[in-house]
């Protein structure tokens, strides 16, 4: 009797392991069948991400003129013309100082590479005149083999250029009416759904829409700790252009890893060729410690706070994101990530709430 006991529990579990990995498996092929839908219009789902970014930023404002009696519609306009002049003046900001000191950094430019020459003269090298010609020449000779995937590349460079371009108007339109309808979505939403999804599916949407807005106030504060001390570092070393630079290092935050590479790069070479090479030494060492240390402790610290993550769990979903989709996996995984843990915390609440009492209950208790 105990071994036909055991037999049947053993039975028993084994239909219920294979009951889970079957709905496991099932799970795994929807989310892979999402994933490759999304791929599939990718060109309509960017513009739409990059609209709630921006409307993340220009909600608070937006929101903060409803209340005072706008009009939704010029509410809305009122946010994305103040954001369109905000990102203009960036970019007049970075600009008009580098537009300034051209000719300086021009001329520091054509010093740098005489000095280069002079010093591949010297020993070790020993590089004489006629060498470095010989060297010019056979780079232009490779040029010229190349230059068909050189034009493909740049034809393929315009196209990249005008797509971004289409991406940003098309973002700019959805970010304006995600702020003069926004309010009406989740409404919306209720009454197309049925049953217990009317309540379910906007919960968590408006959960995911805060979880989106504390990611993008985090990176944010990120951006401004990294421009903060990155210029301070510029200063202290007597670099020119500190103010473009800190303003470029904390535009660069939001674009995880190739906008900390490029903007350290651009703060090294303009080192390079205004003050020398142990000076941008010095902006390198400076930039890589302030780096490590956004990247390593800040970053994670302050997300996790504001998305309910761990540190550990940011780090990886910044490395798988990274790894499955370059720079965009990168800048998405941690909202995604985010978002999958507001639904898995709101499945947990629900599963964890006591079961409603049933109508005879009620009624006894009535009766009492």
């Amino acid at each position: 009797m105990p071994r036909n006991l055991n037999s049947a529990k053993t039975q028993a579990a084994l239909r219920t392991t294979s009951r889970i990995s079957l709905q496991m498996l099932l799970i795994l092929l929807m989310s892979v069948a999402v994933l490759w839908l999304v791929g599939k219009m990718w060109s309509i789902v960017w513009p739409v991400v990059i609209a709630l970014l921006l409307t993340t930023f220009t909600w608070p404002l937006n929101n903060f003129l409803r209340r005072h009696g706008w009009r939704p519609a010029l509410a809305a306009t009122a946010s994305t013309v103040l954001f369109l002049l905000i990102a203009a003046g960036t970019v007049v900001l970075i600009a008009v100082p580098v537009a300034s000191q051209s000719g300086e950094l021009a001329t520091g430019v054509t010093s740098g590479i005489e000095k280069l020459r002079d010093w591949a003269a010297g020993p070790p090298l020993n590089l004489g005149d006629d060498e470095v010609a010989q060297g010019l020449q056979a780079a232009l000779d490779r040029i010229k083999q190349s230059v068909g995937s050189i034009v493909t590349t740049a034809l393929t460079g315009v196209g990249t250029v005008v797509n971004g371009v289409v991406t940003t108007i098309l973002a700019l339109f959805l970010m304006f009416f995600f702020l003069k309808d926004g309010p009406r979505f989740l409404p919306w939403l209720t009454r197309q759904l049925p049953g217990r999804l009317a309540k379910d599916i906007p919960a968590v949407t408006e959960r995911g829409w805060d979880t989106l807005g504390s990611f993008m106030r985090s990176q944010a504060f990120v951006g401004l700790i990294d421009a903060v001390l990155i210029g301070l570092g510029l200063w202290i070393v007597g670099v020119p252009l500190v103010l473009p630079l800190a303003v470029l290092t904390f535009v660069s935050a939001f674009v995880p890893i190739i906008g900390a590479l490029f903007a350290g790069f651009v703060a090294v070479l303009i080192a390079l060729v205004s003050n020398g090479p142990i000076d941008a030494l010095i902006v390198l060492a400076i930039i890589v410690a302030v780096q490590q240390l956004e990247g390593n402790v800040l970053q994670p610290i302050i997300q996790s706070r504001g998305l309910n993550l761990h540190a550990a769990v940011i780090l990886l979903a910044v490395t798988l994101g990274g790894s499955l989709a370059g720079i965009v996996g990168s800048l998405l995984a941690v909202p995604i990530a985010a978002v999958i843990a507001v639904i898995w915390n709101y499945l947990r609440e629900q599963l964890s709430d006591p079961a409603p009492p049933e109508p005879e209950e009620i009624a006894v208790e009535e009766a009492a």
